[in-house]
């Protein structure tokens, strides 16, 4: 009956968010809490009505007890790092990549597809579809119109480079894997950094593809430097929150932090959480870049409300998962699962994960996939003798196609700037995307340190 009333939290999850009857905020705190409030019966399943509060407050600031570590920690690491990386972004951080790009172009469309697929990865970092998005398409759109390129091919690198650069600790699914498998982000980052910077290459390739391409086609333009340059409008020029001189402090810093993140507890690099490695980042970027306290505030404001979206998401899946887990719901949908499976799938169950994320990842939300699924099929792993961390690397592959889910809202603002058409955007991007499928499979199963 414990695995039925699981289901039943989760398929009512789902069901709530898919139909948009109720936000994944709503649905994960009050679907779990209802549905355990109402089987609650004493003495009968091993917990009562009067056990929902705790259960839900140890998902959030752990239970030693319970055996349950909360997801607060998590969600400090999301608030500082979109903090951080809202700061570089309004600094300046990126403006000079940006530059040298134009620069380099000189009316080759080869270039200019190679220097999108660069600085759509480098912007990507702070872990904002939107951001990447705006920023790309407004400095280079001008200059695609210029020299008569497509616009698909820019709509698909974006989403090539914005799907991998994703996967950072701070980005949607590996923040939800976090508070849903309680991994370690470190360890995660190091299993997954691999694939992610092989598939970065990837992404140059294909914009070297079409680049070869629409040279053919188009030949080079003759045009200035300067004159593309003119095409678009510098977004941080004259801003007077922009700091150019602090270019290499801000870039120093940010190297370092993601060296200490990733690195943390090998070699002579001490382990860091997260949390306290964006703390004293952001603390000490602000301090630098901003000595005025109005500027600091109007940095916190402008990158407050989409930290403080992804941070009430990341606490309500640790209500969510504090009641699975604490009940054993959780346990016993996955033993349920697991006994009804074949030996040789479950032997191969990380393989399995892989491949059940594209679908899930593109059908599902992240929310509802790595919230909802994701637990479940961690429980049969570890049936199967895989460790969470297994099954945590492995759901990450299906990434390479979520961010092409008419379920992610920002593709609608690449779509609108870029004037492509849906349908055949996926189908390109898809074509693609398997590439990018294909290097996480075979990084995780090599470097990656999961079992096939």
């Amino acid at each position: 009956m414990l695995a039925v009333f699981g289901v039943v939290i989760v398929v009512g999850f789902m069901t709530l968010i898919m139909t948009k009857r109720a936000s994944p905020f709503v649905a994960l705190v009050l679907v779990p809490l209802v549905v355990g409030i109402l089987t609650g019966i004493p003495g009968r399943w091993g917990y009562d009505a009067g056990d929902m509060p705790t259960f839900a407050l140890a998902g959030i600031v752990g239970n030693n007890d319970l055996d349950i570590s909360g997801v607060a920690s998590t969600a400090i690491m999301l608030l500082f790092a979109i903090l951080f990386f809202g700061l570089m972004l309004t600094a300046g951080l990126f403006a000079p990549v940006t530059r040298l790009i134009l620069k380099l172009v000189h009316g080759d469309p080869l270039r200019l597809l190679v220097g999108t697929a660069v600085l759509a990865l480098l912007v990507s970092v702070d872990g904002d579809g939107s951001t990447t998005t705006l920023v790309v398409c407004s400095a280079l759109i001008p200059v695609y119109r210029r020299l008569n390129m497509r616009m698909m091919d820019l709509a698909v690198i974006i989403i090539l480079g914005n799907s991998i650069m994703n996967l950072l600790p701070w980005g949607g699914p590996t923040a939800r894997i976090i508070a849903a498998l309680g991994v370690d982000e470190g360890e995660l980052m190091r299993r997954i950094l691999p694939g992610m910077v092989l598939a970065a290459g990837w992404v140059i390739v294909v914009a070297i593809l079409r680049g070869r391409a629409e040279r053919k086609r188009l030949g080079i333009c003759d045009v200035t430097a300067e004159e593309l340059q003119s095409l678009h409008s510098d977004h941080d020029s004259g801003d007077e929150l922009s700091r150019h001189k602090l270019i290499w402090f801000n870039l120093i810093l940010t190297l370092a932090m993601m060296v200490v993140l990733i690195f943390g507890g090998t070699w002579v690099i001490p382990k860091v959480h997260g949390s306290v490695i964006f703390a004293v980042g952001f603390a000490i970027a602000l301090a630098v870049n901003y000595c005025n306290l109005k500027d600091q505030r109007e940095i916190v404001e402008k990158y407050g409300a989409s930290a403080l979206h992804v941070v009430i998401m990341v606490l309500a899946a640790g209500v969510f998962m504090g009641v699975l887990n604490a009940t054993g719901m959780s346990a016993e949908m996955g033993r349920a699962l697991s006994d009804g499976l074949p030996d040789a799938l479950g032997s191969h169950w990380a393989f399995v994960t892989a491949l059940v994320s594209a679908p899930g990842t593109f059908l599902l939300s992240n929310d509802a996939f790595y919230l909802g699924v994701l637990p479940v099929l961690n429980e049969v792993g570890a049936a199967n003798g895989f460790e969470a961390m297994d099954i945590a690397v492995a759901s990450t592959a299906g990434q390479a196609f979520h961010l092409l889910s008419p379920l992610v809202g920002f593709i609608y603002l690449l779509l609108h700037l870029t004037g492509v058409e849906m349908g055949a955007w996926q189908r390109k991007s898809a074509t693609w995307a398997i590439g990018t499928f294909l290097i996480f499979l075979a990084c995780m199963f090599t470097v990656g340190g999961v079992n096939l």
